[in-house]
C-alpha cells in the first residue's frame, strides 16, 4: 500500500469571479478555462457588479471599456480570487444601403484579469434582421428585443440572439466560449508581452 505522502496531489483549484450572473455566461467561462489550461482545476461563481456604461452599449470602445470595467469590479468585490472576468454583449451601428435604417451588429467583448495580467478578445459579430435592429435602434436592450420578436422570455439567458437566429447551431454559451479562450491568451503564454 502506497504511503499518503506518495499520492499525487490533487491541484488547488482557481477561483473566478465572473461579473454577471447569468449562468450562460458563468457556464461559458469556465468551459473557456478548462478548455485553455486542461490540467487546472476552476471553481467560478457570478457576482452582480455594474457596466459603468449604458445598458445596451454601442461601438467596440463603448463595449471593451464595460468588459474592462466589470472585471475590475468583480476584482474589487471579491479581492481574493484568482482571476476576474467581464462580458460584455455591445451592439454596432453601420449605415444602412440606399439611405435605409441604419444595420445594427452584435458582439461581445471579454475581458479577463488576474496574476497581473490583462486578456481582452471580441467576438465574431453579425447582423441582426430588422425587426429586432428596429427595437435596438429605438433603446430596447438586445435581449429584451429578441424576446419581444421572438415571442419567448429571458432569451439572453439561454441560447441568446446568436441560438435563435442559428436555431442553436451555435448558442449564447458556445458564441462567448471561443472569446473567453482568446482572451486567456497572455496567461497561456507568459513569457510573451501584451497590453
Amino acid at each position: 500500500m502506497a504511503s499518503p505522502d506518495s499520492k499525487t496531489a490533487s491541484p488547488q483549484p482557481k477561483t473566478i469571479i465572473v461579473a454577471s450572473q447569468n449562468p450562460v455566461k458563468i457556464g461559458a467561462t469556465l468551459q473557456g478555462f478548462s478548455d485553455m489550461f486542461p490540467g487546472a482545476v476552476f471553481t467560478a461563481r457570478g457576482v452582480s457588479v455594474p457596466s459603468g456604461v449604458p445598458e445596451q452599449p454601442v461601438g467596440d470602445a463603448e463595449t471593451l471599456q464595460g468588459a474592462l470595467n466589470r472585471a475590475q469590479r468583480a476584482r474589487e468585490l471579491e479581492p481574493d480570487a484568482d482571476f476576474w472576468i467581464g462580458l460584455e454583449g455591445g451592439v454596432l451601428y453601420e449605415e444602412g444601403g440606399q439611405g435605409g435604417p441604419a444595420l445594427v451588429q452584435s458582439f461581445a467583448w471579454i475581458a479577463v484579469i488576474g496574476s497581473g495580467r490583462t486578456g481582452k478578445a471580441r467576438t465574431a459579430a453579425y447582423y441582426l434582421p430588422e425587426e429586432t435592429a428596429k427595437l435596438v435602434r429605438g433603446g430596447v436592450e438586445l435581449g429584451p428585443a429578441e424576446d419581444i420578436v421572438w415571442g419567448q422570455s429571458n432569451t439572453k439567458q439561454k441560447g441568446g440572439s446568436v441560438g435563435l437566429l442559428t436555431e442553436n447551431v451555435i448558442d449564447r454559451k458556445g458564441y462567448y466560449v471561443q472569446a473567453v479562450v482568446l482572451a486567456l491568451i497572455p496567461f497561456k503564454n507568459p513569457g510573451l508581452t501584451f497590453f
